[in-house]
């Protein structure tokens, strides 16, 4: 029998693409996100529908794009529209099933910040910036966070926030007139959490295979809570490998 091997990028990766379902309508991020939609297009959900910021519509790149502005994208999308139409007519009326997002910092009420570390007047680093991801955060139906964990990016509380997760607890979406449900997963190379149904905080929900608990909490900058029906990440396949590794070059 032959042992399949992964890393934590990969297992990380392929839990983020099986978040997402068949004939989904999905605003991707460019990175990670990009990449996790790729590979869940490839594989179970062929019908995903996926939307770039600079306005392709239905694109089925074959190869991972380095940018929103990336040909592969207009030349293979279903059309090209204007980014106010994107944003105006797909986004903010709620037609965008989930959002696809990266981060720099993210906060244990999901908040994100990609726009500065430390104080914005004179921070330690400036980040790329918001671009439409404070848009995807408030509209899309449903939020999918992917990124690396560490303390440095999992903080109490983000220096800056560039998208509102679930605000400072339950309430702050309504009050701020937030349509979409927000953060619903944040998937780490350590894990799954899920906010709280009834505090909005994250909770850990699920680890990847050979990941303690303690190492989780160890890259966290709070005091993670922990779910009573903790999960164990299914291992990747070997056709996700297979998928992944063609699309990153690794193969």
């Amino acid at each position: 029998m032959t042992t399949v091997t992964w890393t934590a990028d990969e297992i990380m990766t392929v839990t983020a693409a099986r978040s997402l379902r068949d004939r989904m309508a999905c605003f991707v991020g460019i990175g990670l996100p990009s990449t996790a939609a790729n590979v869940a297009r490839r594989t179970h959900a062929p019908g995903l529908w996926m939307i770039y910021e600079s306005g392709t519509l239905g694109a089925v790149p074959d190869h991972l794009p380095l940018s929103i502005g990336d040909g592969i994208l207009a030349e293979t999308a279903d059309t090209v529209v204007s980014v106010p139409e994107v944003f105006n007519y797909w986004l903010q009326p709620g037609r965008i099933d989930v959002g696809f997002l990266g981060a720099a910092q993210i906060d244990r009420y999901a908040n994100i910040n990609t726009t500065v570390i430390g104080d914005y007047d004179a921070p330690k680093v400036r980040l790329p910036g918001a671009g439409g991801a404070p848009e995807i955060a408030a509209s899309c139906r449903e939020v999918v966070v992917i990124m690396r964990q560490s303390t440095r990016a999992f903080v109490d509380r983000v220096d800056f926030v560039t998208s509102v997760g679930h605000g400072a607890g339950p309430g702050d979406r309504e009050r701020l007139g937030l349509t979409g449900a927000g953060p619903m997963r944040v998937i780490t190379d350590l894990g799954v959490m899920e906010p709280h149904p009834e505090t909005r905080e994250l909770v850990l929900t699920g680890v990847h295979p050979g990941v303690d608990v303690a190492a989780v909490r160890a890259a966290t900058g709070w005091d993670l809570a922990v779910s009573e029906d903790l999960a164990l990440t299914p291992e990747p396949t070997t056709e996700e490998l297979a998928v992944l590794r063609e699309l990153t070059g690794s193969a």
